[in-house]
């Protein structure tokens, strides 16, 4: 790694089958695949983005296996991260609820240098196909709003700048970056 290149370690977390694996390949290899497999324990991503002229960011994707399973090794796979998008399935509400749960299980095993929290962004995948879809986003964001999440989710099929994750939820490490125009991907940083 040259002097101005730098690494963020990126966690993707949430229930099985809510999507992190496809958004993790589709944002590192720019492919999708419509056939589920299953991620045993963790998967890794490395997507290498030019900054500016003079600096490379790094970005280290880890796609951790939702089943409860494989929670006993999240420490581990925890550690060192620089930031963390928690993922559900709009078409599922249970995936939404579990959110909290994947959010106080990080901030319980990880904290910043500085000791706080590692900035969040909840995402939601899956475009429902549904007559219902307005009503359940309407409840997803009441029941949202009081966690302290603001804006409607994204989808992991659209082009999604994963330094977001870092910039966005104003993790430390980033304040000297500058800022890079995010196109229309909208997040919830998630406290």
């Amino acid at each position: 790694m040259a002097a101005h290149d730098r690494m963020f370690k990126v966690l993707v977390v949430g229930d099985a089958a809510v999507g992190k694996t496809s958004l993790v390949q589709r944002y590192s290899q720019d492919s999708f695949s419509k056939h589920y497999k299953s991620t045993v324990g963790v998967d890794f991503a490395l997507k290498v983005l030019q900054w500016s002229d003079s600096e490379m960011v790094r970005l280290q994707l880890w796609d951790i296996a939702g089943q409860e399973r494989f929670t006993s090794m999240t420490r581990l796979y925890y550690r060192e991260a620089s930031a963390c998008v928690i993922m559900f399935d709009v078409t599922n509400a249970t995936t939404f609820s579990n959110s909290q749960r994947w959010k106080q299980d990080l901030d319980s095993k990880l904290t910043l240098p500085n000791g706080e929290p590692v900035p969040c962004l909840l995402l939601a995948n899956k475009s429902p196909r549904r007559k219902d879809d307005d009503e359940f986003r309407r409840w997803a964001w009441q029941s949202a709003q009081p966690r302290g999440l603001h804006q409607p989710a994204g989808q992991a099929h659209a082009r999604l700048d994963m330094l977001l994750a870092v910039t966005g939820c104003g993790h430390p490490t980033s304040r000297d970056l500058p800022t890079l125009p995010f196109s229309s991907f909208p997040c919830l940083p998630f406290s």
